[in-house]
């Protein structure tokens, strides 16, 4: 199994050494990412396949290499469980990562300078929704709407999607592509608000749900498929599978999204990874995963309670997914984002600095972290676990100077986390 790597890599004991002791870090120490999970056992067999071997240029039916019948049915496999699971029209799998996924769909739809309408990077938007370090912005001409301002009335919640400067935005620039999304916001993004907007201003409308998709399959998050021309996600994030990514859309851009991927962004696809991604998205068309959807947002909720009782202040005063993003400068004003995701690193907590809005520290520093419960809750980790790990950060946080603290934490740390193991059946 993927997971033995002495046997399989015994003659390469340095890869297996860091192989076996990253394994080891995931399974006694929390992760808390948002944006990574646990993969079944089954995934990661098919990822580490002989698939790898095969060069698979095109599509099924279509390809420019002999040998790909058994490459044509994996693929077509992946095409219609992913529509089966999401209720879509057409589905491409050969996107190596959310990012390309979006970069595909932007070229799909667009020219080069078109103007597309996207959140703004430091209030919760992704690097692909116009960041100048990314591609993106360089072929496209971005702007960006934010946040409303944050509100000290608890009957009105502040930082949370400004409609009204969106649909501003949108009448004054009227973009080509008006993009929802985020990859750092903790509340719920319909997709019809923004397709009312869109279509008051003639723009097409994509949806990133590379955070949410786990949770749209289970039903725990507003569907955007059928309401927004094309959704574009990760598949490795809350929909539990492996490392990349999926466009969804209608068959009348099937032939512009497919032409976009191959040959326009990627040469030959990750046929062991789309085999991988088969095999989550069956996974996912379960009841079992339902649940899982809705408890990885209860898990949150409760998370983000505990937090608050600890000190903590919640961006947006809240979560509606699987996400928490704390403003540290509650708990203690001189706790930088970078230095508690270091000292909670001492104490086996796995979690991200990330800006808050408005943030006055720069994206290296931050005053802010990104708390998730997705690969937790993969774990078998429930509500009463959620306020435990509250109490660990704060314990980590305020003992951040104190190496013996922070080792002890790491004890408990292990105990809990050795009483929820995602791979126990591999054995210690």
């Amino acid at each position: 199994m993927a997971l033995d790597a002495d046997k399989w890599l015994s003659g390469d004991p340095e890869i297996a050494r860091l192989l076996n002791e990253e394994t080891t870090r995931q399974r006694t120490t929390l992760q808390l990412i948002a944006s990574e999970n646990f993969t079944s056992p089954a995934v990661m067999a098919a990822t580490g396949s002989s698939l790898t071997n095969k060069y698979a240029e095109g599509y099924p039916g279509r390809r420019y290499y002999g040998g790909n019948q058994i490459i044509d049915e994996v693929e077509d496999l992946a095409r219609e469980r992913l529509k089966a699971l999401f209720g879509a029209e057409h589905a491409n799998v050969q996107p190596h990562s959310g990012a390309n996924a979006n970069l595909a769909a932007y070229m799909a739809v667009l020219n080069p300078g078109d103007t597309i309408l996207a959140m703004r990077l430091d209030q919760g938007g992704h690097l692909t929704h116009g960041s100048p370090a990314s591609l993106t912005s360089k072929i496209y001409r971005f702007v960006s709407y934010g946040l409303t301002p944050r509100s000290d009335d608890p009957e009105s919640l502040g930082e949370m999607i400004d409609l009204d400067q969106l649909r501003d935005l949108a009448l004054a620039e009227r973009p080509k592509l008006i993009v929802a999304g985020a990859t750092a916001y903790a509340r719920t993004i319909d997709a019809r608000d923004y397709r009312r907007i869109a279509d008051e201003v003639g723009a097409l409308l994509m949806f990133d749900a590379a955070h949410p998709a786990g949770l749209i399959a289970g039903g725990a998050h507003p569907s955007p498929v059928g309401v927004a021309d094309l959704v574009t996600f990760t598949t490795h994030k809350t929909l539990r599978g492996p490392r990349g990514g999926a466009i969804l859309c209608s068959e009348e851009l099937a032939k512009k999204v497919d032409a976009a991927v191959f040959p326009g962004l990627q040469g030959g696809p990750l046929e062991h990874a789309v085999a991988a991604k088969a095999v989550a998205f069956k996974e996912a068309n379960t009841p079992e995963f339902k649940a899982y959807g809705h408890q990885v947002v209860a898990n949150a909720t409760a998370l983000g309670d505990a937090l608050t009782h600890e000190g903590f202040r919640l961006v947006s005063g809240g979560t509606d997914n699987h996400l928490v993003l704390l403003d540290l400068t509650t708990f203690d004003g001189e706790l930088t984002g970078k230095e508690a995701q270091e000292a909670m690193d001492r104490a086996g907590i796995t979690a991200n600095r990330n800006t808050i809005p408005d943030d006055p520290r720069s994206p290296f520093i931050t005053s802010g972290l990104r708390l998730g419960t997705a690969a937790e809750t993969t774990a078998g980790m429930g509500t009463a676990e959620m306020a435990t790990i509250a109490t660990l950060i704060a314990r980590a946080l305020r003992s951040r100077n104190d190496e013996a603290q922070l080792a002890a934490i790491r004890s408990e740390v292990a105990e809990l986390c050795g009483r929820f193991d995602p791979y126990a059946e591999f054995g210690a």
